[in-house]
């Protein structure tokens, strides 16, 4: 069983970790209880170097409840490279579009408060 720590230490280091099918092989977000590929039930750990583009994000300038001292901020979906995965995760000091064209290259830096920190490249 994969535990919250296990993902946040992973990700504290820029690494993602993940889960691939042991029948096909398809890889996998943790919280994925069977295959979207085969079905399969079986999966077996896999870690993933946390880089990739920006496939899409949402600029925050009327936080939520405890993000208030972080606006403005995106809230980023990111490909990651190499795998047919999406991870989202938070993103400092972006005020407008100008500031993160879609496809720009980032890479996971972190885990706090926030959840997972992307920064650019």
């Amino acid at each position: 069983m994969l535990s919250k720590e296990e993902f946040i230490t992973n990700a504290k280091v820029g690494k993602i970790l993940a889960r691939k099918c042991t029948k096909c092989g398809h890889p996998h977000l943790v919280t994925t209880y069977f295959c979207q590929s085969c079905g399969n039930k079986g999966f077996e750990n896999i870690i993933i170097d946390g880089k990739g583009t920006v496939a899409t994000y949402t600029i925050i300038t009327v936080p939520p409840e405890g993000f208030e001292k972080a606006v403005p901020y995106a809230w980023v979906v990111m490909n990651v490279d190499n795998f047919e995965l999406r991870i989202s995760g938070f993103m400092a000091n972006i005020k407008s579009p100008a500031d993160l064209p879609l496809g720009t290259k980032v890479k996971i830096t972190g885990y706090d408060e926030h959840g997972m920190i992307i920064q650019k490249q």
